[in-house]
């Protein structure tokens, strides 16, 4: 098969979403087929639109560059409605010249332009869905700063308090947005119902798509996870000589975005309540790093901060840690972090959110639960108790190895392109 992907993400420089297309894009490649990538990629400054051919670990990697403003709606304007129809009309070139079999389209703003360009050009056209942009304008169903409930719906009422964390003292200003947030969410979800097929990462994912977003109701809707090449993980983890500079002895990690949605305001408490002897090693940048550090430093707590780190050095500070705390508060998709720590024997102790329990089993494959002080209590057992450390970690590797790694999920991806093709 000829496959075009269209990717919001790509290595080397990426988060989660980027690394899980990259071993979709290996898997396929490696049962021989012909992978291409187009990734458009925003900046600030003024360049109307350029497209460059680059390469990566031997693929054609296209970059899409165009400009998007850095204020808020005007930069969503510019990734949404008005890069839809730039890039829609270079797919459906890419499609006709090629040619291609099928598209697959990767995160929000790949999948809008991809949708039209496949159906400009008559090829079949899936859509991956890592996260909720297509029920939330945010995109992680969070209306309030720290608390844990989730937005029910984006209502005028509910548009109208998620505006006021993100704009802070300018929300009265922002409020006039609402008809294009609202107005922007509709589109997507029309767009996306005209799908062959959309991959929703999770369970949860997928449960709220139906529910949340009714114009999806025919649309074709499989659960797939991400993929992860464990063979891979575990030789960046076990690599030597060790390029971080890990404690002598044991550590507790979070890795990941220190973000509100991320739960980083609950990771100082938990370690307090738990009374963790050990050092908390904060793998990972973001905006609310200058509130957490402060936080760690009046807490007299050892915690110590890596900075952004690559996915070599990431791999090793999980396979030398001796616990992984999750504590994200926003319903996540399917966290390639506890993947990769479940993949490595990492003990987990997360907070219960989303696709979470796709992952981990309560009290099998680690410890799961619901408020930030059942996970400080959950970190305090698993200090305590090595035996429960070590069962917990065994579990979660063997759990893992038949659900989530690369071949067996890119083999999943391929009877579906398989079965679209047969029927275009």
């Amino acid at each position: 098969m000829r496959i075009l992907i269209a990717t919001d993400a790509f290595p080397p420089v990426c988060g989660g979403s980027g690394w899980s297309t990259y071993e979709l894009a290996r898997g396929l490649r490696a049962r021989d087929h012909l992978v291409d990538i187009v990734w458009p990629r925003p900046q600030p400054s003024r360049v109307l639109q350029a497209i460059n051919a680059t390469s990566y670990d031997g693929f054609n990697v296209t970059a899409f560059t165009f400009q998007a403003s850095t204020l808020p709606f005007a930069r969503n304007y510019h990734k949404s409605e008005r890069l839809t129809a730039r890039l829609s009309a270079y797919l459906a070139q890419r499609v006709r010249e090629g040619p291609y079999d099928l598209m697959h389209a990767q995160h929000v703003m790949t999948v809008p332009p991809a949708i039209a360009a496949a159906k400009a050009s008559g090829v079949p056209v899936i859509a991956t869905v890592r996260d909720y942009w297509p029920v939330c304008y945010w995109s992680d169903l969070l209306h309030t700063r720290n608390g844990l409930a989730l937005c029910p719906e984006c209502t005028i009422g509910n548009m109208t308090r998620c505006i006021q964390p993100r704009a802070g003292r300018a929300w009265p200003l922002a409020l006039s947005m609402i008809p294009y947030m609202r107005a922007n969410l509709a589109r997507k979800q029309r767009t996306l119902a005209d799908a062959d097929a959309v991959i929703a990462v999770s369970r949860r994912i997928a449960d709220d798509l139906r529910a949340r977003a009714p114009e999806l109701g025919v649309t074709r809707i499989e659960v797939i996870p991400n993929p992860v090449n464990m063979h891979a993980l575990r030789a960046l983890a076990s690599r030597q000589p060790m390029t971080i500079r890990a404690p002598s002895g044991p550590y507790a990690l979070y890795l990941g975005k220190i973000a509100p949605n991320k739960g980083t305001s609950f990771l100082v408490p938990a370690i307090e309540r738990a009374d963790l002897d050990w050092p908390l090693i904060v793998a990972g940048d973001g905006p609310d790093r200058s509130a957490l550090e402060q936080h760690a430093a009046s807490s007299g707590r050892d915690v110590r901060f890596t900075g952004w780190i690559d996915q070599a050095a990431a791999a090793e500070w999980l396979a030398h840690a001796s616990m992984l705390i999750f504590p994200s508060r926003g319903p996540e998709s399917l966290s390639r972090v506890l993947i990769e720590a479940s993949a490595l024997g990492v003990p987990i102790a997360a907070m219960d959110t989303g696709g979470t329990r796709d992952i981990i089993e309560p009290g099998v494959t680690g410890l799961l639960s619901s408020s930030p002080e059942g996970l400080a209590e959950d970190v305090r057992t698993l200090r305590r108790d090595d035996a429960l450390r070590a069962r917990l970690g065994a579990a979660a590797r063997r759990r893992v190895e038949t659900e989530f790694d690369a071949a067996a999920v890119v083999a999943r991806v391929e009877r579906l392109y398989t079965e679209l093709i047969a029927r275009s």
